[in-house]
């Protein structure tokens, strides 16, 4: 692990959502009124990184060129309270993106501000952030501060000591050599190959590892990782077979807005080498943590935190997320949410049966699932035999299961009086007996339903039929633990 602060150094943009609601057209011209439209500024480009970077309670500094206009000011009004800024001066006005948007989806955008960062003095504290560096992100937006000369030198030498992770661009600067790992996204490879003499089309995983493969070797980087959106990275560290790391489904708020993905992915990927951690743990985690990223909200949910709170962090519990919002769209559309429950701990035909007859009642399905207190609770010490993190993931795998939500409890009624499910499903096995949910099912308006199960299937009887002298280990073993 790296002591020192984790650096950020690229170009810094100011990025302002007006946000309002679109319910009629302007009478001169074919085009939406927004109303009471508000205005959320925040950090982009490198500024957006760092700030990413910070939420998650690293010590971070920021290494970047400002303009002292009132855009500039702004930035580092947003930038201060969380962390370090290094800045130089940036020649001309600070670059800013107006994005317009109608109840969360964009109608336009405005980019005004041509400055430009160019050779001169740093200052003695963009030398020293830069020499007390324990890991490096480079987040290149083409507006010239990876290009100073003064910069590039002293990361040409931190390349052959510490992590150094460089997320470019079309018109940025190449990275330098020994550079940890770099991120380019689909079109940036395809596009900066061209630029190196390598002309490779098509798309899918081929192009994509052809495409890494020279532009490591022309650059004479350790690895390359392109970015693939909703099918997750590919990581290429040498000659051997590349390393896919898929992403996991994003069910996202509204309309999907990826805006900031990218910059989260590299942070995160930075943040595990910086600590130790291998490329492909680096890619791996770097994906989940952009999914999570786009599902909150993506840099959007950042402006409004800080406009709100004043802090960055955004940190959606992403499971429950997920079927509350199942729920609450299929609600809005007149559908049915049907729900049922259980420990699922060796999933096995009978529920998969009584998954895909639950499903056939509405319009989703949202599993609620036993944790592994609430299990032991129920079956004992040696329960559950599998944990719930891999028994919700199972679940989550089924094309009948919409959403998974965990409950700690002996039963799920707190969900349920939340959840509000049309449709509660059980096994035929309750027939008779007065379920402690059905008061709290009923009050929501919903209805019991006992679906039937099938012979001789069951978590009970398939690890009784399991070979005896692994059940009796397991069980020994459990006892004594």
């Amino acid at each position: 692990m790296n002591a020192g602060p984790l650096v950020v150094v690229g170009d810094v943009l100011l990025d302002i959502d007006i946000v309002g609601a679109a319910s009629r057209l302007c009478p001169d011209a074919p085009v939406p009124v927004i109303d009471q439209a508000g205005e959320r500024p925040r950090p982009g480009g490198a500024g957006l990184a760092a700030l990413l970077a910070a939420a998650e309670g690293r010590e971070v500094v920021l290494v970047t060129a400002l303009a002292d206009d009132e855009p500039g000011h702004r930035l580092r009004a947003l930038l201060e309270p969380h962390l370090e800024l290094a800045a130089f001066h940036l020649h001309g006005g600070t670059p800013c993106k107006l994005r317009i948007q109608a109840e969360g989806q964009p109608v336009a955008r405005l980019d005004v501000g041509e400055g430009r960062a160019q050779d001169g003095p740093v200052g003695p504290r963009v030398t020293e952030a830069l020499s007390e560096a324990g890991a490096v992100l480079v987040s290149d937006y083409g507006r010239g501060v990876t290009g100073h000369a003064a910069i590039r030198t002293l990361l040409e030498r931190l390349a052959t000591e510490i992590p150094v992770v460089w997320d470019p661009h079309p018109r940025g600067e190449p990275p330098v050599p020994r550079t940890r790992l770099m991120t380019p996204n689909e079109d940036e490879a395809a596009r900066l190959a061209a630029a190196n003499g390598a002309e490779i089309g098509g798309g899918g995983l081929a192009s994509a590892t052809r495409r890494a493969r020279h532009l490591a070797r022309s650059w004479k980087l350790e690895a390359v990782a392109v970015t693939l959106g909703a099918e997750g990275a590919l990581l290429c560290d040498g000659p051997g077979a590349p390393f896919l790391a898929p992403a996991e489904p994003v069910l996202a708020h509204g309309p999907a807005d990826s805006c900031g993905a990218g910059d989260s992915f590299a942070v995160r990927a930075t943040e595990v080498l910086a600590d130790g951690g291998g490329l492909a743990r680096a890619v791996g985690e770097g994906v989940r943590r952009a999914c999570d990223f786009v599902h909150s909200g993506a840099a959007t949910a950042v402006a409004s935190r800080l406009a709100d709170t004043g802090s960055p962090v955004v940190r959606p519990p992403r499971e429950e997320a997920d079927a509350w919002d199942v729920a609450e769209r299929t609600r809005r559309a007149g559908g049915t949410v049907v729900a049922t429950g259980g420990c699922f701990d060796v999933l096995h035909a009978g529920h998969v049966n009584l998954l895909q007859q639950a499903r056939r009642l509405g319009d989703c399905l949202i599993v609620c699932v036993n944790s592994d207190d609430s299990v032991r609770r129920r079956k004992g010490p040696d329960r559950p035999v599998t944990p719930v993190g891999d028994r919700v993931r199972v679940l989550r795998a089924l094309s009948d299961v919409d959403a998974t939500l965990v409950f700690d409890e002996d039963t799920p009624e707190p969900l349920l009086e939340r959840l509000r499910p049309g449709v509660w499903v059980k096994g035929a096995d309750y027939a008779g007996v007065r379920l402690p949910e059905a008061g709290i099912v009923q009050a929501g308006g919903g209805e019991i339903v006992l679906l039937p199960l099938l012979e001789g299937r069951s978590t009970t009887r398939v690890l009784s039929t399991a070979q005896p002298s692994t059940a009796h280990s397991s069980t020994a073993k459990g006892s004594t633990s």
